[in-house]
């Protein structure tokens, strides 16, 4: 608690004597624990060099600075997974690697490595290496329940942990149905994933009823008012928000790039996904003959009193085909804002679903790239339209006029003149130069070259925290790949596209997206796997009938 409000030395000596025993005992979830600090102006700084400190004194003497006993061979370990993880988050994936690569090699058999490395690829845009090591991981934490003589709990270890957990697994895995929202040629999976999200908080509000009774008849009050409290804020829940969005972005580019014929759906969904669809649908019909097998085997224990057999549902739509055919995507994803409107009115990005809301999108942050989108997109849309005609038209038209000059980015200014004083204010902001570019060309689609030039003129402003940490730049990877799209599927400018991809594969060599110079996709480690992962360390493709990755026998990626 002190390192929350302590500063300067205190906070050093603080950290100091709460880090050094940590890293003694060897507790992984140390830079978890620390995370918030680094929101803190400063503290991040010293943390590093107290770390670095620490890590020069244990590979010189052996021991903590003034500290006369040894240290053992795992506490260099354990630095040296704090100091990965403290790079990874201030984005300098070079010297994360270096440090998490090192780890392995002082221990290779530590499992928590191969997952942090995992990330940091993740982190870095290589999301096929990253899920190769985090494979890795879990082919090593099979092969200890190997050596516990665990044999029949290592084979069915993933469909366990799926069948049992799987609405934890599901939330927890929100973050990579968001992220494959943006790679998916149609949202087809994520529609499902994401209706499945919303129908487990659907379940939690139906299992409330039961504890009602429950409360009242064993006399938990306080826990009874926990949850009424808890259902009251059910949909304020960040992972219900991000599933939400998620929808409603998916339902937005359905509205935007609606289907073909079906016909014309059906051809083009067998030409792309037909050989994935096919491996899948041989994987559920061999999945459902062992489950008839073992359901046949135990058909004395597995019926009910009645004499029936408890059956489990199946999904009949598990890929959300039946989702795209929905007549009015506008209207589906209005059910999701207005979930988000009522329980997260604080949000910028709930406000940004609803171009309605400008003065709320305003008054949380006025400067937000977005909110600025927002903002000129809804008033050149209403210039556009025609003069009103009938009474409720003209009411709306009269509420507009009378509400603009109340917006100080409009007084007595055009969209234009906004648009250049919102550049002038944030001119050393790739997003916010990005958003001006956007709107100069909506506004006038003749400036299209001078669009393009806004973004390519900005640079790459390189912050440089102190010695030991080195430079870090300003711009992220997610925001590069923004760009490009926006280049490529807006302004339509594909020599600028490809100029500013191989412009990003300097600043992000990780990143497979941009082709980066140490990404997978370049170094052709994964060009025969696609997509797929090894499974239980057996690394042949019975569809290719050749090894996709080399693994050696202690399991670790010689690759990496």
């Amino acid at each position: 608690m002190p390192l929350d409000f302590l500063q300067g030395d205190k906070f050093r000596e603080a950290a100091v004597s709460y880090i050094q025993p940590l890293l003694t005992k060897g507790v992984p979830s140390l830079f978890s624990d620390l995370s918030p600090l680094y929101n803190h102006y400063g503290k991040a700084d010293i943390l590093e060099q107290l770390m670095l400190e620490l890590e020069h004194s244990i590979r010189t003497t052996g021991r903590f600075p003034d500290r006369t006993e040894k240290e053992s061979p795992s506490t260099l370990l354990w630095t040296l997974f704090f100091l990965a993880q403290h790079y990874d988050r201030r984005g300098q994936y070079d010297m994360a690697l270096s440090k998490i690569d090192e780890a392995i090699q002082h221990t290779p058999t530590v499992i928590d490595l191969y997952s942090v490395k995992s990330w940091i690829l993740k982190h870095a845009g290589d999301l096929v290496a990253a899920a190769s090591l985090a494979d890795e991981a879990r082919w090593l934490w099979q092969k200890k329940l190997l050596h516990c003589s665990q044999k029949k709990g290592t084979s069915t270890t993933t469909f366990m942990t799926c069948s049992a957990c799987g609405p934890v697994l599901l939330l927890n895995c929100l973050g990579h149905l968001v992220i494959s929202d943006y790679y998916l040629d149609t949202p087809t999976e994520c529609f499902s994933s994401f209706e499945a999200v919303e129908k487990h908080y659907a379940d939690i509000t139906e299992d409330q009823f039961d504890f009602h009774s429950y409360c009242l008849r064993k006399m938990t009050l306080r826990a009874y008012v926990e949850m009424l409290k808890f259902q009251d804020r059910l949909h304020s829940h960040s992972y219900f928000h991000k599933a939400a969005a998620g929808a409603i972005r998916c339902y937005l580019k359905l509205y935007d790039s609606p289907l073909n014929s079906p016909a014309e759906e059906e051809d083009h969904t067998l030409k792309t996904h037909q050989k994935k669809k096919m491996k899948k649908q041989r994987k559920a019909e061999r999945a459902k003959k062992e489950a008839d097998e073992k359901n046949e085997e135990s058909s004395a224990s597995g019926t009910s009193k009645s004499g029936k057999r408890h059956v489990k549902p199946v999904d009949s739509d598990p890929y959300g085909e039946r989702l795209l055919k929905t007549e009015d995507p506008l209207s589906e994803a209005t059910k999701y804002l207005k979930l988000l409107l009522k329980n997260s009115p604080d949000s910028l990005e709930t406000h940004l679903f609803s171009f309605e809301a400008v003065k709320q999108l305003l008054r949380l942050d006025a400067e937000y790239p977005d909110s600025h989108r927002c903002l000129i997109k809804f008033f050149h849309k209403v210039g556009s339209m025609p003069a009103p005609a009938t009474d409720s038209e003209k009411l709306v038209w009269s509420v507009l006029e009378a509400e603009r000059p109340s917006i100080s980015q409009f007084q007595e200014k055009t969209l234009s003149e906004a648009n250049e004083i919102f550049l002038r204010k944030h001119q050393d902001s790739l997003m916010h130069r990005v958003v001006v570019a956007e709107m100069l060309y909506i506004l006038d689609p003749t400036k299209k070259l001078e669009a393009v030039k806004l973004i390519e003129d900005s640079s790459n402003i390189v912050e440089l925290m102190n010695a030991a940490l080195g430079p870090i730049m300003a711009w992220k990877l997610k925001d590069c790949i923004a760009v490009h799209q926006l280049l490529e599927k807006v302004l339509v400018d594909q020599d600028a596209a490809l100029r500013w991809k191989v412009r990003c594969a300097e600043y992000f060599p990780y990143s497979t997206y941009f082709e980066g110079s140490r990404s997978s996709a370049v170094n052709n480690l994964f060009n025969n796997q696609e997509g797929k992962t090894p499974v239980n360390g057996d690394t042949s493709d019975p569809e290719i009938g050749q090894s996709t990755i080399p693994i050696i026998s202690n399991g670790k990626l010689e690759a990496f």
